[in-house]
Parts: C-alpha cells; structure tokens; sequence
C-alpha cells in the first residue's frame, strides 16, 4: 500500500486544476499518489489534466470521471474508497500548498494523531498572488472547533483507520461537521500553525451563498443537544453570527443572545463586539435574504 493519497474533487476546473495538482507533486514528500474526481466538468478540465498529466495517469495519478454530477461530498468519498493509502489528504483543485506540507503533517499522524488540520493563513488570487495573511490568534482545541473555525478541507490530512465518510447531508458545511463528529467521537486532532496551506479566494466560493446558511443551520439543529455543555456558547453564537452575516437577524439575535446568557464572558472579547457591529444591524441583507 502507498503511503499517502492526495484527493482532488473537481468540477469545471479549467482556471487552476493545473496548479493544484502540480502543488501535490512538488510536495518534499515523495510516496504519493492522486486521486482526482471529476465531477462531470463540461469545461476543459479533462483535456488540461491530459494535456499536462498524461505520462503520470495511471501511475502516480488515477482519475475518475463520474457518470453524473453528484457534488463535492460524494467526490472525496468516492476518492478515498479509489485511493490506495495510508494516509488520506485532500485538496479542493482552486486551493494550493507549499511544498513541506504533507512532510509537516505526517510527524503527527505517524504518531497518535487520528486527523490533522494546518490552519490556513495565507489567501491568494485568482493568479496565485497572496492578497491577505491572517494573523488570528489560536485559542484552545475545542473553541476553535465549536466556534466553527475549522473545517477548510485543503488543510485536512486522516490517517485512513480514523476515515469515516463525509457526511452528504450536510452539503456546504459537511467540512466542518466531520470535525464536530471527530471530536465527539473521541478522535485525536492536532490543530498545526505552520501556514502551509494556500487557500485561494474568488467569487465562486460556496461561502459565499445563502445555501452555507442553511447547512449551517442544518448543523445547528442536528448537533445542538450534543455539544459539551461548556463549549456550547461557541456554538451557538457562530451560528447566530453565520445567521446575520446572510441577513436572518431574528434567527442570528436569538442565539447570540442564548450564547450571552450562558457564557457572558462572551461580551469581553472584541472580536465579538466588532462582528456584531458589522452585522448584526444590516437591514439591506434582511431583505436579500427575505427573497430566498
């Protein structure tokens, strides 16, 4: 069995499916394969990952084309069934990495780590340029899991025991839901700050639609009796924050609110504060949201 498999769902790829898979085979790390899943691209993704690949197809690359659009989810899962690995990674086709990211991951899942996650930090453009570093303070392991900061894909590496599948139901959020299921289920995540991973930033990110509210909320209502007790307010005011950024202001006050009440603490941290001046009065996204 290889030691590392690299999954890459994609669907009308064209702009930066090059780009991606090259991220992989530049990699310090050299026992790797790709898995690439199509997903019933009708751009010219097939013909730029032949044109530039061809050699490597069916050795270091398998690619497999599904018969019809069946979204991300079912991509990575069907990419992992395909791989061969010891080690699963996986890799969206618009994001990038440097090149000791998997050698930086594997000293930890090589030991008694189950799942890593390499924060991201650094954002590109559509060519590739940085156009913004984050320089978010870490907190602990499970404020950073419960107040949703986690979940980018790009930045997750299994070891292939600890797989379970992502979850289709939760389509948009399904990123972060095997995070909160990973923990609960007793799994352990090593939360790594190496700014290793390049998260590309463009218009077509599914963040960026009213259906990431409703997968969000979708997580909410699944997971909402289960959250350890202490980390709830976390919880709850991320959603609600997630809320008011898409203009549901009923829903988005009701569990902030619910969030102050148990943890007040909640008020003293400026991130808060500022994040509720920005959205929690926006009158004009009410409206676009009322028209969904």
């Amino acid at each position: 069995m290889l030691d590392v498999s690299v999954v890459i769902p994609v669907y009308n790829g064209e702009n930066f499916i090059k780009q991606s898979i090259e991220t992989v085979l530049k990699q310090t790390y050299p026992n790797i394969e790709i898995i690439i899943v199509d997903d019933c691209s009708i751009d010219n993704t097939k013909k730029i990952i032949f044109d530039n690949f061809n050699s490597l197809i069916g050795s270091r690359i398998v690619y497999f084309r599904n018969k019809v659009n069946r979204e991300r989810v079912f991509c990575r899962n069907i990419g992992v069934k395909l791989s061969r690995g010891n080690f699963i990674f996986f890799l969206d086709y618009d994001d990038q990495w440097k090149p000791e990211y998997i050698e930086k991951s594997l000293k930890y899942l090589r030991s008694n780590y189950d799942l890593v996650y390499s924060f991201p930090r650094s954002f590109i453009n559509t060519n590739g340029d940085l156009i913004r570093y984050s320089k978010k303070p870490l907190k602990s392991l499970e404020q950073i899991i419960f107040s949703g900061q986690i979940g980018y894909p790009s930045a997750t590496g299994f070891k292939r025991l600890s797989f379970f599948k992502f979850d289709e139901n939760f389509l948009f959020r399904e990123d972060w839901e095997i995070f909160l299921r990973a923990y609960l289920l007793g799994l352990k995540i090593k939360i790594l700050d190496n700014d290793t991973v390049l998260m590309r930033e463009h218009s077509n990110r599914t963040s960026k639609t009213i259906k990431f509210l409703e997968a969000s909320l979708k997580v909410y209502e699944s997971y909402k009796n289960n959250i350890p007790e202490q980390y709830l307010p976390y919880f709850l005011f991320h959603i609600g924050e997630t809320a008011l950024r898409y203009g549901d202001l009923t829903k988005g006050w009701q569990l902030i609110l619910k969030a102050f009440i148990k943890s007040p603490r909640l008020l003293k941290d400026k991130r808060v504060t500022l994040s509720l001046l920005k959205r929690g009065f926006r009158i004009d996204r009410f409206f676009k949201y009322r028209r969904y």
